[in-house]
């Protein structure tokens, strides 16, 4: 019964801070990168200042490489993890500069085993007509706090989508990492010329 009594206070503890950590991460991204009046330098840095605040980038960006981290140089392993954030960057920053008026409504926060909560929520655009997007924010408590390790779209995860992605093209390479750390370099340079 003690057990029972402090864990469900903790449990609601966490859900808020998850809550909280979400809301406060869709204000500050509509207040920095929907401005029209800022630069698409100004957008990708502030994008990734976003993204490295909030996201887990080196957990996700080695999961997404699954047992081909494992192979890969200490020199390659430290290109792909900077080239994995500048990729998601160069792929989702332009999305802010046509940004209508859609919010973030949170419908359910779940607390999961160990430090893990999941944020459900729906995308609604100005619209009415139109179905809200279901995004679903996966969120894990790492050194003391709460960082994204996964975004889910319409029941699609972004992680497992770029670790089937990625596979593909090392394998294409014969096992070897040249070929992904290409692609990416190659992505990314759209980064410098928006600068």
């Amino acid at each position: 019964l003690a057990a029972f009594l402090f864990a469900a206070p903790a449990a609601a503890d966490r859900n808020d801070d998850a809550r909280r950590f979400i809301e406060g991460l869709a204000d500050r991204a509509i207040q920095s990168l929907t401005a029209p009046d800022i630069t698409r330098g100004e957008r990708i840095h502030r994008f990734h200042k976003l993204f490295d605040d909030s996201f887990a980038v080196d957990a996700i960006g080695k999961w997404v490489l699954g047992r081909y981290w494992r192979q890969a140089s200490p020199t390659e392993q430290d290109e792909y993890l900077k080239l994995f954030g500048d990729y998601i960057v160069a792929s989702y920053v332009d999305r802010f500069a046509a940004y209508t008026g859609e919010k973030l409504q949170i419908t359910k926060v779940l607390a999961e085993e160990g430090d893990r909560i999941t944020v459900f929520s729906e995308i609604q655009t100005p619209d009415s007509g139109k179905t809200p997007i279901r995004v679903d924010w996966r969120l894990e408590g790492i050194d003391h706090q709460l960082k994204i390790v996964d975004l889910v779209v319409e029941g699609v995860s972004m992680s497992a989508t770029l670790r089937s992605d990625f596979a593909s093209i090392v394998r294409r390479d014969g096992g070897r990492i040249d070929g992904l750390l290409t692609v990416l370099r190659n992505k990314t340079a759209t980064i410098k010329a928006g600068e």
